[in-house]
């Protein structure tokens, strides 16, 4: 048998006291999909990293074409034909598709505009990408931006490329067309990384399955193996896995989110409640008006006088007084840059919206803080279990955690949560989904989706958004209304 593209052999690497991979073993085969799976903080971004040249191996060794290799810089893999998609991409707004492809391209520039756009256009019709060079970045879908990203790589002649979780910001149809790009590129014999949560998806695409627990490969298997995403979940996680969740009715009590009438900016007479005991889900396209809703909603746009009464106070009044406990918790979509700060420990980002239980007039009382996140971390098996530990150390997933366990416990009456399990493993996903419907019993939730399987598994109602109008609100019960939420969020009813 011929060498495989690409080995990793006994790799390790530590983050201080932290492991994050231990003597991992993997190839990567030309013509083939290995999809790497693994909880959150299991290492699978740590091994990828190490892959593209971003960090250095404590030890092991990374053997190409069966010849060892260090990949000191990302610049370094990327000559050897290692790219990888990351799940924030690094473009340029403000410069057009065919300028980012050429970006940092030696003799890039020195080409013609028409002969840019010519090669780009080339490229994306051999793997058949619906993108036009000429596009500004900031005019584009999450799905052609990430073609974008996609043909860098190419056009770089890249022949193993790994995708982290790259279909966290697609709609369905976008994810189907990425699939499809796939498919060509290992007909074409490249090899490919699959990192993703969902396992659907994983059997769907992939040759070979490899698990990561704890830093560790714990199991290896062809995809055609394995029977279902039932024990797909169970050999990840070490138990069994069924992402179900026993949702009782309950009465809804008070009104504590009410929006008549709002218009502002994208969004266009908008009108629904929240009641406490309710989750009402918020689900379409992104882009179709969910962002600025939220953004109004939780104090970031100020919108026009008497539309938003939140905990029975007009919006002006309610943000002027608001307290740190008992009242409203924001969980965004965006970990990273709204809900935490990457610079500062886990102790400081949990201070950011809890210091108000831990202050005396102007005195912290940090060391309560400190054991009360202790406490947290443990219940909501955040890893590394660190208070000190900095927030750009960990993995999204645990970051996530972070902010929910943060949220949580200022015991919300009235929670917004955006994307609460994006980039989730199974078993957090369905930890956050239980801890969800617990919140419902003191709280009311508006919970905002791109899963539509997680908004009918916990909403009491739906909504479905569609440009700028919320389009219907049903019950989910509502069988003959949710058949037709396709049609809603494509506009076409």
């Amino acid at each position: 048998m011929s060498p495989p593209l690409i080995r990793l052999e006994n790799i390790s690497r530590s983050f201080g006291r932290v492991r994050a991979n231990h003597k991992v073993t993997l190839e990567i085969r030309s013509g083939k999909i290995l999809a790497l799976l693994g909880e959150n903080g299991a290492g699978k971004s740590t091994l990828m990293s190490i892959l593209a040249g971003q960090l250095q191996p404590d030890s092991g060794e990374i053997f190409l074409g069966g010849k060892p290799v260090k990949f000191t810089t990302t610049e370094k893999a990327l000559s050897a034909g290692i790219g990888m998609v990351y799940q924030h991409f690094k473009l340029v707004k403000n410069m057009s598709v065919a300028e980012n492809v050429f970006l940092g391209h030696r003799g890039g520039f020195l080409l013609k505009k028409q002969e840019m756009r010519r090669i780009v256009q080339d490229l994306a019709d051999q793997y058949q990408m619906r993108v036009d060079p000429t596009a500004m970045i900031h005019e584009l879908s999450m799905g052609e931006r990430q073609q974008v990203e996609i043909l860098k790589l190419l056009h770089r002649k890249s022949r193993v490329l790994i995708f982290d979780e790259p279909t966290a910001v697609l709609t369905p149809d976008e994810a189907e067309n990425l699939f499809a790009t796939m498919k060509i590129m290992v007909e074409m014999g490249k090899g490919i990384v699959f990192i993703s949560h969902k396992l659907e998806e994983v059997m769907t695409v992939a040759d070979t399955i490899a698990i990561l627990r704890r830093g560790e490969i714990v199991d290896t298997v062809a995809a055609r193996e394995v029977s279902s995403t039932a024990e797909l979940a169970e050999r990840m996680v070490g138990r069994e896995v069924l992402l179900q969740v026993n949702r009782m009715p309950m009465e809804p009590r008070q009104t504590v989110l009410k929006v008549a009438g709002l218009s502002v900016g994208k969004l266009n007479d908008i009108h629904f409640e929240v009641r406490k005991g309710e989750i009402l889900a918020l689900v379409g396209v992104a882009g179709n008006g969910q962002k600025p809703l939220v953004e109004t909603v939780c104090g970031l746009t100020r919108p026009p006088q008497g539309t938003v009464s939140i905990l029975g106070e007009e919006w002006r009044k309610f943000f002027r007084k608001s307290k740190w406990e008992r009242t409203l918790s924001y969980i965004p979509e965006d970990r990273q840059g709204l809900a935490t700060c990457q610079g500062l420990d886990l102790l400081d980002n949990f201070l950011l919206t809890t210091c108000g239980g831990f202050s005396r007039g102007v005195w912290l009382n940090r060391e309560s803080a400190r054991e009360k996140l202790e406490y947290l971390i443990e219940t909501f098996d955040i890893r590394p279990p660190d208070t000190t530990a900095l927030a750009w150390q960990l993995s999204g997933g645990n970051l996530q955690k972070m902010v929910l366990a943060r949220e949580f416990y200022r015991k919300p009456r009235l929670i917004v949560a955006e994307q609460p399990t994006q980039g989730l493993d199974i078993a957090a996903a369905e930890d956050v989904w239980n801890l969800l419907l617990k919140a419902r019993e003191q709280a009311g939730i508006l919970l905002v989706s791109g899963d539509l399987s997680e908004a009918l598994a916990l909403a009491d109602k739906v909504g479905v958004m569609y440009n700028g109008r919320i389009v219907s609100i049903f019950p989910s019960e509502d069988a003959e209304s949710v058949a037709r939420i396709p049609k809603m969020m494509a506009g076409l009813e």
